[in-house]
């Protein structure tokens, strides 16, 4: 196997714990939360593989992590990055499968912005030789997402809602939505948009900053009768869309872009209606889901990958040595992907 060195370069972590706030994603320096720093080369223990870096995706999860604002702590001195792909090029007890294999994965036990990466053999995913490591950088977070959050919308009727539809997951959702004969209506910040993701597969397209837009979205529910709200955005707005939606809606926030915090203004729709909110985190799914329809759902995603039907759209590539001067200015394009290569 690939010799291994016993120091690496990693883009690191300077807070620690949680920050207590929740401002949002949006970052003016990457220097406020992270750093540069040459760390030893973790070694991998029982079930546990070593990936020797090819590419790492940017998620908005990354950016409230560092900010201290996700679900799990951050560690101080730990380098940050949640999801990518490479080559395992080193396993512990029980991993020797993986050996040598090109896998996407999710990062448990150090980050993704680093040359090396230590995870669990259970997060990572072998590749097919026909799928682009950009695509292999960015199979897992938002495809499964995107493959588990439409499957419950399926449940629930024919027609279901999307914020943030404009991000690469809300278009992954779209195509997916149409091409299993469902109406995605997606929710977008530009009128630019609108034509794109009806390409896509959006039977349609709200500018959430047009004054009519209420009257319009509560005119579409009447007619297409909406019951799941798929919602990245969580802000005041997103509960006048929920409000406006029919009987038995469920509001499932997967994402908090917008920092404004909602407040509910019309409970009894939650007593006498029969509407719930929720919340969506693939770890959760990841753990409680059977293996074997784990198995079903990742078949697909690289299916769809290989042959055309998704892709993921790119914006920018940063360098490792580039991710803390350069992360702030890379993710003002908001219609694709940051990618950090070693």
């Amino acid at each position: 196997m690939t010799q291994i060195p016993e120091i690496m370069f990693a883009v690191v972590q300077t807070g620690d714990g949680y920050s207590g706030q929740a401002t949002g994603p949006a970052i003016s320096d990457a220097a406020d939360y992270l750093e540069n720093r040459e760390v030893a080369v973790p070694t991998p223990g029982p079930g546990q593989v070593l990936v020797k870096l090819r590419m790492a995706s940017v998620n908005p999860s990354d950016m409230h992590f560092i900010k201290g604002e996700y679900g799990q702590p951050r560690v101080k001195g730990h380098p940050a990055g949640f999801e990518g792909c490479g080559d395992v090029v080193a396993t512990g007890k029980g991993a020797e499968s993986l050996a040598g294999q090109r896998v996407a994965f999710v990062a448990a036990g150090s980050g993704a912005w680093a040359e090396y990466v230590l995870t669990q053999a259970q997060m990572c995913i072998p590749l097919r030789p026909d799928v682009s490591d950009e695509d292999g950088a960015a199979q897992i977070v938002n495809p499964l997402s995107a493959m588990a959050m439409v499957d419950i919308a399926r449940s629930e009727g024919e027609a279901f809602v999307i914020s943030a539809a404009t991000s690469q997951l809300g278009k992954l959702m779209c195509t997916l939505g149409r091409d299993l004969g469902l109406k995605p209506i997606a929710l977008v910040r530009r009128a630019d948009a609108i034509e794109p993701l009806k390409e896509l597969g959006a039977t349609e397209v709200l500018v959430t900053s047009d004054p009519g837009m209420l009257e319009k979205f509560a005119k579409i529910s009447a007619e297409l009768k909406p019951r799941v709200f798929l919602d990245a955005v969580s802000n005041q707005q997103s509960e006048e869309i929920f409000c406006a939606l029919p009987n038995r809606t469920r509001w499932v926030s997967y994402g908090k872009l917008d920092a404004e915090l909602p407040s509910l203004s019309r409970m009894g729709q939650l007593v006498f209606m029969g509407k719930k909110i929720e919340g969506f985190w693939l770890t959760n799914w990841m753990m409680t889901t059977p293996p074997a329809d784990q198995m079903r759902v990742v078949s697909e995603v690289q299916a769809r990958f290989a042959d055309g039907r998704w892709k993921t759209d790119v914006s920018a590539h940063l360098t490792l040595r580039d991710v803390v001067s350069g992360l702030a200015n890379a993710l003002k394009k908001t219609d694709g992907k940051v990618m950090i290569t070693p």
